[in-house]
């Protein structure tokens, strides 16, 4: 099967061999694959969840404006910073500061933290701060941002306005184009297993990663969180981690030259989840290092682990992880595989 051609029934098969012993079929493909494209070097991303104050109230989310269940927390510059020096020290070369749309990060005010780490780290700087204006990704970039991850979540436009009451689909799209446009690496992905969706939605939202031509492209399981309205939400029973992890396999032969992540929320679902991940498609691990104090207030699922480890336990963790299944640890900053952007025509993507 030619993986430039796949159509949406053959993504609809693959999805239903998922519950069949076949399946083994598809994680060796996938990993066959990523081998031989990826190569067998895992790039560390540590991530700073530097703020979980947001003006959103995605109904999924465990840090949506509306939930008054937690401790709302910004990081101290000094920790951040501080939190990139460890990421350093322990030759990890990339941090991903993520944050909930908190409006406080001004253009200008997080460009003078990005421009202060550039200064003082060798470190790539991936950004996940949700939807601005295409000049303020500008300001972000010219400032020293190398990357940015905003997923769509769904590609079908009547759950993603069921799931984001005040968002829009399509400017979230627009935000994505507008990123590979000036010449930013991007990153973003769905949930697998959402309300209301069927396996044609999510081998749309395969389809949907490789129209972007995403660089980076990263799912999870949706696990209902308590504080959210979708607490009573009981999913299908096809949903476990070997069809989650099949997915991911499914994304790594319809996506070959993507950096695909093994997501947290996969340590959810079973304790080992993450090196699943890595032996089925993935390359690319994103060791939590925040502070542990303010950990258990950035929950967007339940069950998150790590909650309670020091920044130094995970990376010393992810470290274990990786070498337990005969991988190396990736040298160097890992940018795309693609064709790096200069600018890039958006004309063609998927309205």
């Amino acid at each position: 099967m030619n993986n430039e051609n796949f159509s949406l029934e053959e993504i609809i098969d693959l999805l239903n061999l998922l519950t069949t012993p076949l399946k083994e079929e598809i994680y060796k493909t996938a990993d066959s694959i990523r081998q031989s494209i990826m190569g067998d070097e895992v790039y560390i991303r540590g991530i700073i969840e530097f703020s979980n104050i947001c003006k959103k109230n995605c109904n999924y989310c465990g840090i949506r404006a509306a939930n008054k269940n937690l401790q709302r927390y910004r990081l101290k510059e000094s920790e951040i910073l501080e939190s990139c020096a460890l990421l350093e020290k322990n030759d990890f070369s990339t941090v991903v500061l993520q944050s909930g749309e908190d409006m406080y990060y001004t253009k200008e005010r997080l460009g003078e933290l990005l421009k202060k780490i550039k200064q003082n780290f060798k470190l790539a700087i991936t950004v996940s701060a949700g939807e601005r204006d295409i000049e303020t990704y500008k300001y972000w970039r010219d400032c020293g941002m190398d990357r940015y991850l905003i997923r769509f979540e769904t590609s079908n436009r009547a759950v993603f306005k069921n799931l984001h009451p005040d968002d829009d689909f399509d400017y979230r799209i627009d935000c994505i184009k507008n990123l590979k446009k000036i010449g930013v690496q991007t990153g973003s992905g769905f949930m697998i297993g959402l309300p209301n969706t069927t396996l044609a939605d999510i081998a749309n939202d395969i389809l949907f990663c490789r129209a972007l031509d995403c660089d980076m492209i990263g799912i999870g399981p949706f696990i209902p969180h308590s504080d959210t309205p979708l607490v009573d939400y009981k999913k299908n029973d096809i949903f476990n981690i070997d069809f989650y992890t099949g997915v991911l396999s499914i994304l790594r032969i319809v996506n070959p030259d993507a950096h695909i992540p093994a997501t947290t929320a996969f340590d959810a679902i079973t304790i080992d989840g993450r090196q699943l991940c890595l032996k089925r498609g993935a390359n690319v691990f994103m060791p939590n290092v925040t502070p542990a104090k303010y950990r258990a207030n950035y929950l967007l699922y339940p069950n998150k682990p790590c909650v309670d480890e020091s920044a130094g336990d995970c990376l010393n963790c992810v470290r274990r992880r990786i070498t337990a299944i005969g991988r190396k640890i990736g040298i160097g900053f890992g940018n795309s595989k693609k064709n790096i952007r200069v600018q890039t025509s958006a004309q063609n993507l998927p309205e």
